[in-house]
């Protein structure tokens, strides 16, 4: 059940804190995403990857898809520059594949090894029976606060009717 809106304790980013800035994540965090692999590579760059739930569609025609990465990454010059980069979609129990491709005890280049993966249509690895692959080329990026958010264009693409993995609250789940 909703609280009235005079009930809830608002908190206020005008000068946010540490404190403040968690509290803001958790808010955050109450809406369900889904979970996806990139992993980015070609063109003198090293295929590197990280987990991410910042995915949406941003056109149809053309194909468009974004993604954000942190400044602070290791690997952002290579996800702003390399030429094409894999979207895949986790499915519903690749958990563990989410987590080590999130974990920072590896870079974002030694996160790849051992990880079950196909090269895609266009020489950039993906993760092997995702729910949904992307082969995409690097399109354009945008300065987003911490973040650079990311726009491919969309060349190839795959997918099956299973279940798709979500995350909620800090945990995985599975799409209905």
């Amino acid at each position: 059940m909703l609280k009235a809106v005079d009930d809830m304790p608002f908190h206020p980013l005008t000068d946010p804190g540490e404190a403040d800035l968690r509290a803001y994540r958790n808010a955050l965090g109450r809406y369900p995403t889904g979970v996806a692999i990139v992993i980015a590579g070609g063109g003198g760059y090293q295929p590197v990857g990280i987990t991410i739930n910042s995915f949406a569609s941003v056109s149809l025609d053309p194909p468009l898809v974004l993604w954000s990465v942190e400044r602070s990454s290791s690997a952002v010059d290579a996800f702003t520059h390399a030429p094409g980069f894999t979207i895949s979609i986790l499915a519903a129990d690749q958990g563990a594949i989410a987590r080590q491709f999130a974990t920072s005890k590896h870079s974002p280049a030694e996160r790849l090894i051992g990880a079950p993966l196909a090269d895609g249509p266009g020489g950039v690895p993906m993760v092997e029976d995702a729910a949904a692959r992307f082969d995409c080329h690097l399109e354009a990026t945008f300065p987003g606060g911490d973040h650079v958010i990311i726009v491919g264009r969309v060349h190839h693409f795959d997918y099956d009717d299973g279940q798709t993995l979500l995350f909620q609250d800090g945990g995985f789940g599975a799409a209905g």
